[in-house]
């Protein structure tokens, strides 16, 4: 039986961030930058709108994360909550490893290998790029799993009574005007710290401490919006506030270039405005989402459930239609049009008809085993 008490608007702001992500990535075959497998022909059109997405999808989804993690913790002990962290995360994170990573590194050097067999008897040569050993998008579940680790002991205090003085100031804070744009304070000083250091999202884990800090912060910040009683009212209350902001800090972001060229000029700037859109822009965001998105459907219990399997699909799934796409002469805007729908028909496709069914492959794709009477179908008698 499903909680009477759920927040169906953070269930759609996850559905519409993952979706966000996969249309990111169908955006990456036809962009500039560099990606696994690339369009024969491509074009800087997209590039400050991807640009743009990158500085602030990924720490949004790490607040829903930990909001999500507060929802679904509720009264369970904290060694229950690390238990299913392991199961949900860690299994499909090495399942994934193992099934869905070496179709794309394999699609990436295919002129080297003579079969995916045979780059499957070389796959433990070397760490990506150079060598081929990877984990590719599944960078976000590997670095979900550590901040859930990691923030244990901050989830134990916010939940003991110790932090009662601690959510009355949250509470008082965000109640002012303006207030929620102050959250953003510790987050520009663990990145000025952090970013002298490791300037550039790696993904790799142990070179990319100042976006793990960002993410970890983000992620914080989402659980104590969970157990906060004005957070949420107040997201909705100063949603305009919040917008015009995030408008202020994105016209900053894109003009900061015509003010000087001087290099440290150029990456201090970046640094300030990309942290000010991503937390100002992530609360324009929230606010809506809330004010408008809290209602349930039967659509929304069943993309909650496929959304995290379909992220999992959906990258290797772009990468192999886009391999046999990429020299086909046609229009960017058809073949776009091709690539998204056969995607995103492939990917529900293999959950509905694969994952969804059978309890092995729920496991291993990080959903609850269904129960026999739930995977059963109910014959209904007729009269003879």
């Amino acid at each position: 039986m499903e909680r009477t008490d759920r927040r169906y608007e953070v269930d759609w702001l996850r559905i519409l961030l993952i979706l966000s992500v996969f249309i990111f990535h169908i955006g990456m075959f036809f962009n500039t930058f560099g990606w696994h497998v690339k369009n024969n022909v491509q074009t800087t059109d997209l590039n400050a709108l991807m640009s743009f997405l990158h500085i602030w999808r990924m720490p949004l989804l790490f607040f829903i994360s930990g909001a999500g993690t507060c929802f679904a913790l509720g009264n369970k002990s904290l060694g229950r909550y690390a238990s299913e962290r392991n199961r949900r995360l860690m299994i499909p994170f090495l399942f994934g490893i193992f099934t869905l990573v070496p179709i794309q590194v394999y699609l990436e050097k295919v002129d080297q290998y003579s079969s995916l067999l045979d780059f499957y008897t070389h796959m433990f040569e070397g760490t990506y790029p150079e060598g081929n050993m990877s984990w590719h998008h599944l960078w976000f579940i590997l670095y979900l799993f550590f901040i859930s680790m990691v923030a244990i002991p901050v989830i134990s205090w916010l939940r003991s009574t110790n932090a009662a003085s601690f959510f009355t100031f949250v509470d008082k804070l965000v109640s002012k005007k303006g207030g929620l744009l102050l959250l953003v304070i510790p987050i520009l000083i663990s990145q000025l710290i952090l970013r002298p250091h490791f300037p550039n999202s790696t993904h790799g884990f142990v070179d990319d401490w100042a976006y793990m800090a960002l993410y970890f912060i983000f992620f914080i910040y989402g659980f104590i919006f969970a157990k906060s009683k004005m957070f949420a009212q107040n997201l909705i209350k100063q949603r305009y506030i919040n917008l015009i902001a995030a408008i202020v800090a994105t016209v900053l972001l894109f003009s900061r270039n015509y003010i000087s060229e001087n290099d440290m000029w150029q990456n201090y700037s970046y640094l300030l405005t990309s942290i000010l859109v991503a937390w100002f822009v992530g609360l324009a965001a929230l606010g809506f989402s809330f004010k408008y998105l809290n209602f349930n459907s039967k659509f929304r219990k069943y993309a909650n459930e496929a959304i995290y399997p379909f992220y999992l699909l959906h990258q290797p799934i772009i990468l192999l239609i886009g391999f046999y796409m990429k020299d086909l002469e046609m229009s960017i805007a058809l073949k776009a049009f091709y690539l998204t729908s056969l995607s995103l028909v492939a990917s529900i496709g293999i959950y509905v008809f694969l994952i969804r069914p059978f309890n092995c492959m729920r496991i291993v794709f990080g959903l609850k085993a269904r129960k026999k009477e739930q995977l059963q179908v109910k014959v209904i008698p007729t009269k003879s």
